[in-house]
């Protein structure tokens, strides 16, 4: 099939009233994971890769990763850059073929993240790759970006409003209250200020920091108007968890694949889960 991008998964997203899960790939074996489940569940899917990501494999690796996932797939997949840093990093992206990228430009003030982002979309839309923008602040940790939780900023619907307008973006990651991670305790989600955002925002709407949020948390932000949703943890969890199942079964095996298949599975069922809670499922 190709990859396809980012705007043309959320446009059916938005159509049927569901959101799409974005899964950080690292190796070969979670994006094996991920495919196979978005192939089981016949939904469309975005892969995307952090900072850590991109120091780990290296942007040629991963962009070979998708691609050859996508050319064998029959469901929509897109490639995207998660919380992109800088000009030149998006322009190395677009160089090997994503399909969307994200501009994190929440460190700056106001208008010079509008600034930035812009200059961002007014590249990546020549050449028909789609764009991200985050406004507020997400806490937590996201490989090397830290946000201190105290110091997390939620977005203001006002200022979403015009953010989206100046910049051009196709899609917005607003901060309501998740934090990058896990959870040491539940998350309270501001769901009167997505619906406040979502009433004066015409664009797709992103949550960060999806991993542990409560499952009817996870349904009512999808039903005041999220339609991508980052999941990173869950599938480390899972991957370490398989790791572990295999080792305790035998403790002296050596044979990585034997260590990685488990693995692999229980990434898989994990993002099967992720899809059916988003509503994915049977979208394609």
């Amino acid at each position: 099939m190709g990859l396809v991008s980012v705007k043309e998964i959320l446009a059916m997203a938005e159509e049927g009233g569901y959101a799409v899960g974005a899964f950080n790939l690292n190796n070969m074996e979670i994006m094996q994971a991920i495919i196979e489940a978005a192939e089981e569940e016949r939904a469309p899917v975005i892969l995307q890769a952090s900072q850590g990501a991109l120091k780990y494999a290296g942007i040629e690796y991963i962009a070979a990763l998708a691609k050859t996932a996508a050319t064998q797939a029959s469901v929509p997949i897109a490639l995207h850059l998660d919380h992109g840093t800088s000009f030149e990093q998006v322009v190395e992206c677009l160089r090997n073929d994503f399909t969307s990228v994200m501009f994190d430009g929440s460190k700056y003030e106001f208008a010079e993240n509008i600034r930035r982002t812009k200059e961002v979309v007014d590249i990546a839309h020549i050449v028909g790759v789609s764009v991200e923008g985050e406004l507020g602040r997400i806490g937590g940790v996201e490989d090397d970006i830290v946000v201190d939780e105290r110091d997390a900023l939620l977005t203001d619907p006002s200022e979403a409003a015009e953010f989206a307008e100046a910049t051009g973006v196709d899609a917005l990651a607003i901060a309501i209250g998740t934090a990058h991670g896990l959870y040491k305790l539940e998350p309270k989600l501001d769901f009167e200020r997505l619906t406040e955002i979502k009433e004066v925002v015409s664009i797709p709407l992103v949550l960060h920091g999806g991993s542990g949020v409560p499952d009817g948390a996870i349904q009512e932000a999808i039903r005041r108007g999220i339609r991508k949703i980052n999941i990173d943890s869950e599938l480390r969890k899972a991957f370490s968890d398989g790791v572990r199942a295999a080792l305790a079964k035998n403790s002296e095996e050596i044979d990585p694949r034997k260590l990685l298949t488990p693995a692999r599975d229980a990434m898989r069922e994990k993002a099967r889960e992720k899809m059916r809670l988003f509503g994915a499922n049977g979208k394609v």
